[in-house]
């Protein structure tokens, strides 16, 4: 597993994990898996329960589609389908860490630069957006709750919470919940209270 290094706030550093094979492929499935249920399950049954014809599986072929490997037509494909489906727009550019949780996995806009920290929640009606080719950044372990939207080249720093229907036109700090329009600090917190998948798997 290739490891790439982004810089986020005070001289930290996210580091985000790009699959290099399949299998590389599948430990960062079975990390999204962990974050739902807190159990890291067998291949056989992350493909029973992902391949049957109504499962939603956006996240798992969209982690397919993100290799460049053979089955790639296939992966895109299904991730297109699946993402019409249930209203996901996040593009197989956009960079995802460790234990991505999708609330509800529905009615999602997500910039196509936009790179995820591990261990993070996004909500229902998040939008995600740029109209100057900025890139947003979203720490470790970070919340954000429905209906928020991020604007431009925003960082959201690591154990941030971006609240209920916010519009976060700034950076947030590490630590920190925001909220309102535009978003503004309200209060500071130590550590995610949400389950969180081992780094590296």
């Amino acid at each position: 597993m290739k490891i790439e290094r982004y810089p986020i706030d005070n001289g930290e550093e996210l580091l985000i994990p790009v699959a290099e094979s399949y299998r590389d492929c599948m430990k960062l499935i079975k990390s999204d898996h962990y974050r739902s249920t807190g159990k890291v399950p067998t291949t056989w049954k992350v493909l029973a329960k992902n391949l049957k014809p109504f499962s939603k599986s956006v996240l798992f072929w969209l982690r397919l589609a993100q290799y460049r490997g053979w089955l790639r037509p296939l992966c895109h494909f299904m991730w297109a389908r699946k993402g019409e489906k249930m209203q996901v727009s996040i593009p197989e550019t956009v960079k995802i860490g460790y234990g991505l949780y999708l609330g509800h996995a529905t009615c999602m806009v997500v910039n196509e630069q936009t790179i995820i920290g591990n261990n993070v929640n996004l909500s229902q009606f998040l939008n995600i957006g740029s109209n100057k080719g900025m890139t947003p950044i979203i720490g470790d372990r970070v919340y954000i709750a429905p209906h928020a939207c991020l604007v431009e080249g925003v960082k959201i720093g690591n154990d941030a919470v971006v609240g209920a229907g916010a519009v976060v036109t700034k950076d947030v700090a590490a630590g920190t919940t925001v909220a309102g329009v535009p978003a503004k600090p309200i209060s500071g917190r130590d550590s995610s209270p949400f389950i969180q998948h081992p780094f590296p798997i």
